[in-house]
């Protein structure tokens, strides 16, 4: 689900993934952290920076967790975790 969303966002546009296992979250933090980073290359291979690949998604801020106020109303949601990322114009 996460690489067919990257693909169907329009650019400029966002995707919020809320997570409420550990397990989940380390899932999307790889994805979004892996498809975030353009491709490296070796740092003597002369490129200019418009030739460098422009990555899929940017990252939007850290991940956001509830607040001690929420969790004591809803103790539930005291695991979750919420990872914001944008679709860049131009992105492969």
């Amino acid at each position: 689900m996460l690489q067919q969303s990257a693909d169907v966002l329009k650019e400029g546009g966002r995707i919020a993934i809320i997570t409420f296992h550990s397990l989940e979250d380390r899932i999307v933090k790889h994805y979004t952290r892996d498809i975030s980073n353009p491709d490296t290359f070796p740092s003597r291979l002369p490129m200019r920076a418009k030739d460098m690949p422009v990555p899929k998604l940017k990252m939007v801020g850290k991940a956001v967790r509830c607040s001690d106020e929420e969790i004591a109303s809803n103790p539930r949601a005291r695991s979750a975790v919420m990872r914001v990322a944008e679709r860049m114009e131009g992105g492969v």
